[in-house]
């Protein structure tokens, strides 16, 4: 169907013009996304209808908008195409929502192709799902671009030789804060399930789980420090991980100004073992000095000793066995 626009909007009653829905079906007279969003402006709302787009790829250049999938979540297939190089959709700026779509398959020359490259401005994003893509989302360095993940998944990141590039499912650069929320990430390989590189990351009640066949690296790695909350999430690696360690502070230097950890009531699980596996590390040598580090109510299932530096705050934490699976 064509744009259905508010009464508000009709011709005649000298009220400004409302924000307009543009539906996208396939078969109807806007089959794709694509077509939508030439149409589309500023404070619209895009519905898309269940079923699979391929090669459906965009650049999203509005000051605001809302992408809704309706039903069944539509899938995005790559299918060999994609937007500038980079992603199936690439976010240009602004504030923009995202809701129950799919990205799957994407993969371009310089071998980062993302589900949604996210370059500036706000991007939120609820109920998505991101699977086998080289990278499963990745944003810029725009330092104060914000980005909210909930209630969406990321699995399945492709097997490529090292030569290829490392597939993260979530790889947040340089901006000003990330919160992600409710999410999965699962059935990583040689790559992080989350690498973020905000100034602000905030990682709550999480399923971040690289389950028995995965091959994740970190399963959390913030490299360059910043203020981090990692809250009531279920950690766990692998035993045939590329990495040791599931969640990393400071790895890369070259930190934030202000930087800090908190590690509120997780569980990690290590299936590596207890004389291997490595909970958490932080590279206090490579941090601001004096950087807090509070770790308190974890639980570090399976062994393995979190090396969380000699001016640590742990409290209550505690080792236990496997969960049964």
């Amino acid at each position: 169907m064509w744009p259905v626009l508010s009464l508000l909007a009709l011709i005649g009653l000298g009220q400004p013009a409302t924000a307009a829905v543009w539906a996208v079906q396939p078969g109807g007279p806007l089959p794709r996304v694509a077509d939508a969003l030439r149409l589309a402006g500023d404070g619209d709302t895009i519905t898309v209808a269940p079923g699979t787009y391929r090669g459906d790829v965009a650049v999203i250049t509005q000051r605001a908008l809302t992408i809704v999938g309706l039903g069944e979540r539509p899938l995005l297939l790559a299918d060999g195409a994609h937007a500038e190089g980079k992603a199936i959709w690439v976010v240009r700026g602004g504030d923009i929502r995202i809701e129950n779509i799919a990205f799957q398959g994407t993969r371009v020359p310089s071998r980062n192709g993302a589900g949604i490259r996210f370059e500036r401005g706000r991007l939120t994003l609820r109920r998505c799902l991101f699977a086998d893509n080289q990278m499963g989302l990745l944003t810029s360095n725009d330092n104060s671009a914000e980005l909210v993940i909930e209630d969406s998944e990321f699995r399945d990141a492709p097997h490529q030789t090292q030569a290829e590039g490392l597939p993260h499912l979530l790889y947040v650069g340089r901006i000003a804060r990330a919160s992600i929320r409710g999410s999965r990430f699962s059935r990583g390989f040689d790559g992080h399930l989350i690498k973020s590189r905000a100034a602000e990351t905030v990682i709550e009640d999480n399923w971040i789980d690289d389950g028995p066949g995965g091959q994740a690296s970190y399963e959390i790695d913030l490299p360059n420090g910043g203020l981090a909350r990692v809250a009531r999430n279920t950690i766990g690696q692998s035993a045939a991980t590329h990495n040791p360690v599931m969640l990393s502070f400071g790895a890369e230097g070259q930190p934030w100004p202000r930087s800090g950890l908190q590690m509120l009531d997780n569980r990690f699980v290590n299936r590596l073992g207890a004389a291997t596996g490595v909970p958490v590390r932080v590279w206090v040598e490579r941090l601001p000095p004096a950087t807090p580090v509070r770790s308190q109510g974890n639980r570090w299932l399976g062994g393995g000793t979190p090396e969380l530096g000699a001016g640590a705050d742990s409290r209550d934490d505690a080792a236990g066995p496997l969960p049964a699976e």
